[in-house]
């Protein structure tokens, strides 16, 4: 028993918050509205650090890399790990929407609240420019902002291929960057203390001041979609797991994933799990430099979650405006249209969603729709886009290291 609490200490103390948190917020209401603060300033801890962080996990994880051969098979297992999952979620999200989700009484009650005048501001999307802004920028100083995250990640590639190209002459600049990576690693143990009360104020905040505001209109979405994570969450995921490792691979997986999923499920923001959710991948048995690579990359190129509600935002529209869509173009549609969504908290789906709208032909006054949907789904799509990047770190590490990758007592940097 003692050896249990030890384990699992900070996981039932966090655990502890969240339910202490949930039951404030369903007993006062609005009033916990008080606590967001507190909540919020966990947050801004986390993301504080997340523009310093990928760079820094990336740039010495990759200037560490003195195989070549390694480094390429890490960066292409990661691809095509992330391709052939997302393509399941895809699948997923399809399947789960075969029930039709809007009623006809609803759908009237939801056309009834579209405000046409959006219409007016209707944005000229150009794919093209919209794929040069994501992964590029124009001054540097752009890249310390947690809106460029995609230009960010490819920047510190480049930075760290660049390390390795110097040979000698780079070593100098990879301690630097080796040594400042450490020190902000224990400031990530700190926030970490502050962890209980933050997510506890967040939760109590959360339920008190959304949990009644979900339409009627829209609970038949919430439901359905929430009950597809938990089919991926428990089930897809811990087959990812035991293919990866198997017995010992699931058990690992079960018992470091907990504090990455709270902190998802918390924050709503995939790059504010980074740093918990890099840790846990770790203790998984994820060797460091396949973590500090898949996890920061799936913030930005792997949403699991994000792909299933694109899917569900897609299905929605087609079901309210009862058009017919061929499969193919649900699937492309989803998947470009996830991709170039940033890794920032509710809010910054906005042009994921008008690609839809855009793409499919839908009436631009069906905006509000998806960014309603988009809010009630945030918090088990966050989930789904934090966790699948654990499981899918363990598939990357039995690709790369192969089927005895857990093993391994030394982790690979």
């Amino acid at each position: 028993m003692k050896n249990f609490v030890k384990n699992y200490k900070s996981t039932i103390i966090l655990i502890f918050s969240i339910i202490l948190g949930t039951i404030i917020g369903l007993i006062f209401g609005e009033k916990t509205s008080i606590l967001s603060p507190f909540g919020d300033l966990f947050i801004n801890l986390l993301l504080m650090i997340i523009t310093p962080l990928i760079f820094l996990t990336i740039t010495t994880s990759i200037g560490k890399m003195k195989q070549p051969k390694r480094l390429s098979k890490i960066l292409t297992s990661i691809v095509i790990v992330f391709i052939i999952t997302s393509l399941i979620s895809v699948l997923i999200g399809l399947i789960s929407t075969r029930i039709n989700l809007v009623n006809i009484e609803d759908s009237i009650k939801i056309k009834e609240t579209l405000d046409y005048s959006i219409e007016n501001t209707k944005e000229d999307l150009n794919i093209l420019e919209r794929t040069v802004n994501a992964i590029s920028t124009n001054n540097f100083v752009n890249l310390l902002s947690k809106d460029n995250i995609i230009a960010l990640i490819i920047f510190s590639i480049l930075i760290g291929l660049s390390i390795n190209l110097s040979n000698e002459k780079g070593i100098a600049f990879l301690n630097l960057l080796d040594s400042i990576n450490e020190v902000l690693q224990k400031f990530i143990k700190i926030i970490m203390y502050y962890a209980p009360i933050g997510l506890g104020c967040y939760f109590a905040s959360f339920v008190g001041t959304f949990g009644a505001s979900i339409a009627i209109g829209y609970l038949k979405t919430f439901i359905i979609y929430t009950i597809s994570c938990l089919f991926v969450y428990f089930i897809i995921y811990s087959l990812y797991a035991f293919i990866a490792g198997g017995k010992i691979g699931f058990k690992n997986y079960w018992k470091n994933i907990i504090p990455a999923t709270l902190t998802a499920l918390a924050t709503c923001s995939s790059a504010a799990s980074i740093p918990i959710n890099t840790e846990c991948a770790k203790k998984i048995g994820v060797s460091n430099d396949i973590a500090e690579t898949t996890i920061p990359l799936g913030t930005s190129f792997h949403k699991d979650g994000s792909i299933i509600g694109s899917v569900f935002k897609i299905m929605f529209l087609v079901y309210l405006f009862g058009t017919n869509e061929s499969i193919w173009k649900i699937l492309g549609v989803a998947l470009i249209a996830t991709i170039l969504v940033t890794a920032v908290p509710i809010g910054g789906g906005t042009i994921s969603e008008m690609l839809i709208i855009t793409m499919m032909n839908f009436p631009i006054a069906a905006l509000p729709i998806l960014t309603i949907i988009a809010t009630i789904i945030d918090a088990p799509a966050t989930v789904l886009n934090v966790v699948g990047d654990s499981a899918s770190s363990m598939i990357v590490s039995r690709i790369v290291d192969g089927k005895n990758w857990l093993k391994q007592k030394k982790k690979l940097r």
